[in-house]
């Protein structure tokens, strides 16, 4: 018998993670929500995975389009993960981006871009898992990442050894 969702969300709030966007753009219409779901998955060939609500509004337009930019957010973005975490409609208001290679928005300021084309969709429960080959990535080597943890966002700090 599966854990109690609360029990199960709890226990994964434990475990701290990085914040990203994942973006997507169709015939003039974008869609962009904040993801913590997101890990690399292979190598050769890069790959990587992002999980999506099967409510989720970017749903949609990442099918149409075929591809998805993943936004790794850096220290100083808790305002943007807020804003693309939100219902509003227009979440690219006031944000600085820029149209990736493939076409998905890439937004300015963060850690790493990562641009990839779907290869795989996958039904996971009340999720949608994403297996994207990665074509593009953009990294920014001066910043410090942007982490959650047990509800909340956090910096980075270095442990003494």
């Amino acid at each position: 018998m599966p854990v109690h969702p609360d029990d199960f969300r709890r226990a994964l709030g434990r475990f701290a993670s990085g914040v990203t966007v994942v973006t997507a753009a169709h015939d003039g219409q974008m869609a962009g929500m904040t993801v913590s779901a997101f890990s690399s998955v292979s190598l050769q060939p890069p790959y990587v995975l992002i999980c999506l609500d099967k409510q989720a509004g970017t749903i949609p337009v990442l099918r149409a389009s075929g591809v998805f930019a993943v936004n790794i957010l850096s220290a100083g973005q808790v305002d943007i993960s807020n804003q693309f975490a939100s219902k509003r409609p227009d979440k690219f208001s006031g944000i600085d981006w820029r149209p990736g290679r493939l076409g998905a928005p890439l937004l300015a300021g963060v850690l790493a871009s990562v641009e990839c084309r779907v290869v795989q969709e996958m039904d996971a429960g009340d999720h949608l898992l994403y297996i994207g080959q990665v074509e593009a990535t953009d990294i920014d080597t001066s910043a410090e990442p942007l982490l959650y943890y047990h509800g909340r966002y956090h910096g980075l700090a270095p442990l003494e050894s």
